[in-house]
């Protein structure tokens, strides 16, 4: 209870002024945060076709419905619906709720579905798998011995489906309603089958390691034996995002395998299973240089013969080994060695045809597409030019081939087809970025199309390019953020190089006017910000309140070929840091910015960045925030940092001076660090290690942890509470 005086009257009322103030200022930045929620994650979000799958003819496709209940079948020609093919309400013998995700047997049969989505790590997922039947209305798990099943992978023939539980593999027959175990001695963070460890989900894209043969005779998958690769672990808090009460008086741990830069990495081994004589082989790779099996893959219309794609440990040797399962023979049928580094996309994209297989090389400079026999001969270059293939979507029976490059420059991304006699036919507009998904047998496609301007639009086609349908147009989204400031594409010249970027304006913009620039970027190897598609962010809204946003990306970044890439070989953050400045200096100079009050900001590789920028002797910036920063590459993952930097061995004195650590003391700016206290990616030790030389060299800087959560800071208002605060740091530090 308070008891007022009346002679502090005069006092008391100006603590109820303040209280007041305090109060209002509380309401204020809490509007603020609300606004800055409808820009941010996940309100800024674009819609896209449902769950969309084509039939094994393409002629009909199927979707999911709104209420994720029924999987409806379209005919692709007529974009009409044609039927029903699941309904949750009438399947037989098991009945589940809703639908959260399904796949379409090869053979068009049956369809397999799941539900109750629980997260591994930020990509990979276990879940509760049915398998429908089309002709019978019979839904069944796919396992009666385990609740929750990870990467189900269908036979060809659709009588059979692979999928791992508790690291072992199983094999579900549908005809027989039975599972049979393929392996046993599965354990975690010893042995795992068939699915990825941490390291390769996360840096090679790998969702699965398992393979069937053509002829459905033979299942082909990897092992990782990661016994001897060390452990990370990090508490575990009650908190209030997704509760854990068990935790709330004592921290809980999780503890995983990560293997950090030179340390040992999980030992892997192919190995095929005979599926009628349940016989499991070693596959013998023969080759002391095989670090890493980034992809296994069957070859279209062959009985059964697989691939299996190697990396030597430095990811600049590449082969591609046909292998035979049953008899474990491997020949190498191709072979890429790279001057830095080999890009994912050389393996990821290459598809395996009957009579030969398409791969992506950049030996000449810049990525193309090249056709080669199974005879290690190499048959056609079918693209060239200045210019980057990035993605592959496969070719039709008339020998077109489509795929995705830069050809109209770095920060647009065209959807284009090639002809067997080098006639090329854009299936996308040349300014912009689009991307593509196509039934199996080429002959209808999804064209997914967005500019700055313009938010993302699905469009269904025919054969040579003729329009069915739009899918979805996101129109509601365009009159959403029809008054965001929208990016403007420049060009920043340095003394070394050309530099891509891009400038948001404030709202009601005037030249003649002094605003503060926060500049922001990312700038990881092969990575591109700078590009000409849809994005409303938290920059769109801070350009509403007040500032000019920059983004430019530095050399190192993709899509302008591999001179300007391998720059930063075993030299992280070096070139970076100097394109960087040199674009601040630039900016800065511009009559409308006031060069006193620049901000930077930078998230992951862009935290790490962040902070080496402003380690630099001539940085010109009076505030910073870095999220989830790597720190020094010693405390990241192999796989990623030594593809740039080799092993701290063999490139002691680039991760010397690619370390922060060793920066601090030209640190003169205000800085802001924010990192998720479960972050199994850049863990949170790199910013207590950089925070520990901070002090030891009398420096300092704040703060904010935000509990439970991993590398992308996502639920229960994470994300708009990253862009508050730093809203906050940026006007308590730029606006004064």
């Amino acid at each position: 209870m308070v008891r007022i005086v009346m002679k502090n009257y005069k006092k008391y009322t100006l603590l109820v002024m303040l209280l007041m103030c305090v109060i209002m200022s509380i309401n204020a930045k809490q509007v603020s945060a609300n606004d800055i929620s409808e820009y941010v994650y996940p309100k800024n979000i674009t819609k896209s076709p449902n769950k969309f799958s084509y039939m094994p003819d393409g002629k009909s496709y199927l979707s999911l419905s709104d209420d994720r209940k029924l999987v409806l079948k379209y005919d692709t020609e007529k974009a009409i619906l044609l039927d029903t093919l699941l309904n949750v309400d009438k399947t037989r013998e098991t009945k589940i709720d809703k639908i959260e995700g399904f796949t379409m047997s090869p053979d068009g049969s049956k369809l397999l579905i799941y539900n109750d989505i629980q997260f591994i790590y930020r990509r990979s997922f276990d879940a509760s798998y049915y398998v429908y039947e089309l002709r019978s209305n019979i839904l069944r798990p796919i396992s009666k011995k385990f609740e929750r099943q990870r990467a189900p992978l269908f036979s060809n023939d659709g009588r059979m489906i692979a999928f791992v539980a508790e690291n072992n593999i199983y094999v579900y027959k549908t005809d027989y309603n039975s599972e049979i175990a393929v392996t046993t001695d599965g354990c975690r963070n010893k042995i795992i089958y068939g699915v990825p460890d941490w390291t390769y989900e996360e840096e090679f894209m790998v969702h699965s390691s398992m393979v069937w043969s053509s002829d459905n005779l033979t299942l082909c998958y990897v092992k990782y034996d990661e016994s001897n690769v060390n452990s990370y672990s990090f508490p575990l808090y009650g908190g209030v995002c997704k509760p854990n009460h068990k935790y709330e008086l004592y921290p809980g741990e999780y503890v995983y395998k990560y293997p950090k830069a030179g340390t040992q990495n999980s030992k892997v081994t192919v190995y095929s299973y005979d599926v009628e004589t349940r016989k499991i082989k070693h596959i013998k790779l023969n080759d002391s240089d095989v670090e890493y099996i980034p992809r296994i893959a069957s070859i279209n219309g062959d009985s059964h013969k697989i691939i299996i794609a190697t990396l030597n440990r430095q990811q600049n040797k590449l082969r591609f080994l046909l292998t035979d399962p049953k008899t474990t023979i491997t020949t190498p049928i191709y072979v890429d060695n790279a001057k830095a580094w080999i890009n994912e996309i050389c393996y990821n994209n290459a598809k395996f045809y009957s009579d030969c297989f398409i791969v992506s090389s950049a030996h000449s400079g810049f990525n193309h597409l090249y056709k080669y026999s199974y005879t290690g001969g190499l048959l056609e270059q079918i693209t060239s030019g200045d210019y980057d293939v990035l993605d592959y979507y496969g070719k039709d029976d008339n020998e077109n081939h489509y795929y995705q490059s830069t050809k109209s420059g770095a920060i647009n991304r065209v959807v284009t087809r090639i002809d067997k006699k080098g006639k090329e036919v854009d299936l996308s507009p040349a300014q912009g970025c689009a991307s593509a998904f196509f039934s199996p047998l080429m002959n209808y496609y999804v064209i997914n199309y967005s500019n700055v301007s313009t938010p993302p639009v699905y469009k269904l086609y025919k054969g040579s390019h003729k329009e069915i349908k739009t899918l979805e147009d996101n129109i509601h989204i365009a009159k959403k953020y029809e008054l965001a400031p929208k990016r403007e594409f420049i060009e920043i010249i340095t003394d070394d190089a050309v530099l891509n970027a891009y400038i948001i304006k404030p709202k009601d913009f005037n030249s003649s006017n002094k605003y503060p620039v926060i500049m922001t970027m990312y700038n990881g190897p092969s990575s591109q910000s700078v590009l000409n598609r849809w994005t409303i962010d938290w920059e769109n809204h801070y350009a509403m309140e007040g500032y000019v946003i920059v983004c430019v990306d530095g050399r190192g970044t993709g899509g302008r070929g591999q001179n300007f890439q391998n720059v930063v070989y075993k030299n992280l953050g070096y070139y970076e840091t100097l394109d960087q400045i040199a674009a601040a200096k630039y900016i800065s100079s511009l009559p409308y910015i006031d060069g006193a009050r620049m901000g930077l900001h930078g998230w992951s590789y862009g935290g790490y960045e962040t902070i080496m920028a402003i380690s630099h002797p001539d940085a010109p910036y009076k505030a910073a925030v870095a999220v989830a920063p790597v720190t020094d590459w010693r405390f990241y993952d192999t796989a990623y940092t030594e593809r740039y930097m080799l092993t701290p061995n063999e490139n002691e004195d680039g991760y010397e001076t690619s370390s922060t650590m060793n920066k601090v003391t030209n640190v003169n700016c205000h800085l802001l660090i924010m990192s998720g206290t479960a972050d199994d990616n850049v863990h949170l030790s790199n910013t207590m290690e950089y925070v520990s030389h901070l002090i030891a060299n009398g420096k300092h800087c704040d703060m904010f942890l935000f509990p439970n959560m991993n590398h992308s800071i996502n639920g229960c208002n994470s994300r708009t509470m990253v862009y508050t605060k730093m809203l906050d740091y940026f006007d308590t530090y730029l606006k004064q």
